[in-house]
């Protein structure tokens, strides 16, 4: 393969080999957490990039302004940080409405005074018709490290219990809806919303330690995010089919589509990993909040079959779970 692929933008396999293999390494840059962590005399902050090309612009539950703001604050959650300021760039196609380029700015500011944060800088620039499908949004992120906070799969130990704080799938089908004009009922909005509070509260629910791993999963669903964590971790994950939270909605969309809803990008859900006498603290904390209120246990870490996740299947057999391969919503977020 010697071109780059829509494939390599989908979060899969075909990501995780480009990073590693073309990007990572000339930048000195390992892993695959969602922020940087930078030490600075008398505190610690964090810092991450991101840029969105969703298609379309709009679409049921959120559109490109929220969610630029929200998947920033949720990769700076992840790593246990307290989100405090935002800069955005925008690359807008000549040609784009400018009522809806002040619905995408009006959302982003509504989105960063939800949150909390401040949009502190940022850059414009216009491209020629056709090259920008109406507009892309670049935006870094700063956040304080919480005290004493060390996240990371490599602090993963076998018995530890995996939390999943919400239903799977909302997002992808819902602007995959949007851009093939198909409706399902019961309808599927986006769940585009920042995470920061939970995250919050899950790591106030437990000793310093306790809550190993947290993840948001996103472009390449579910499943990607627990292989990679589980090759992360160098230990197996064990996942109880009957509990994974997939919405009506979804698991009707997904039957007919042929998708498969462990795979559909999230925008609203975070995975934890955590020490298994404070899962049950972990979960309740979780359930006291609006955007946990469907959290649920799905799992356990296991030794043996080494970076494995392994699908305990409602009819008792085993499936083995792979990262994505290929593409199979593009533009997604």
């Amino acid at each position: 393969m010697d071109k780059v692929l829509l494939g390599h933008g989908s979060g899969g396999k075909l990501m995780h080999d480009l990073i590693r293999d073309h990007i990572g390494g000339p930048f000195g840059v390992s892993g695959a957490g969602d922020a940087a962590i930078l030490d600075f005399p008398g505190s610690r902050l964090a810092c991450t990039t991101d840029s969105f090309v969703v298609n379309p612009l709009f679409f049921p539950g959120g559109d490109i302004g929220d969610l630029a703001v929200n998947g920033t604050v949720n990769d700076l959650a992840m790593v246990g940080a307290e989100p405090l300021y935002l800069t955005a760039g925008f690359i807008i196609e000549e040609g784009l409405p400018l009522a809806d380029l002040d619905r995408i700015v009006a959302s982003m500011a509504g989105a960063a005074k939800t949150a909390g944060v401040r949009i502190v800088a940022g850059d414009t620039k216009v491209v020629n018709r056709g090259k920008a499908d109406g507009i892309f949004i670049n935006t870094a992120g700063i956040g304080a490290l919480r005290e004493g906070v060390e996240l990371g799969a490599g602090r993963i130990k076998p018995g530890d219990r995996i939390l999943v704080s919400g239903a799977i799938g909302r997002h992808g089908i819902a602007v995959m809806a949007e851009r093939n004009g198909l409706a399902f009922e019961p309808p599927v909005t986006s769940d585009s919303r920042p995470l920061h509070g939970l995250a919050g509260a899950l790591l106030s629910a437990c000793p310093a330690g306790s809550l190993r791993f947290m993840r948001d999963p996103t472009r390449g669903g579910l499943a990607t995010t627990l292989k990679e964590a589980a090759l992360e971790s160098g230990l197996s994950f064990l996942i109880d089919e009957a509990s994974l939270p997939v919405p009506d909605g979804v698991r009707g969309a997904c039957a007919m589509l042929g998708f498969d809803p462990l795979y559909v990008a999230n925008e609203g859900i975070l995975v934890a990993v955590v020490d298994p006498h404070w899962a049950e603290a972990c979960l309740a904390a979780a359930r006291g909040r609006e955007e946990g209120g469907e959290a649920v246990l799905i799992g356990r870490i296991a030794e043996g079959r080494q970076g494995s996740v392994l699908l305990e299947t409602v009819i008792g057999g085993k499936r083995l779970i792979d990262m994505l391969q290929g593409e199979q919503l593009p533009r997604i977020c």
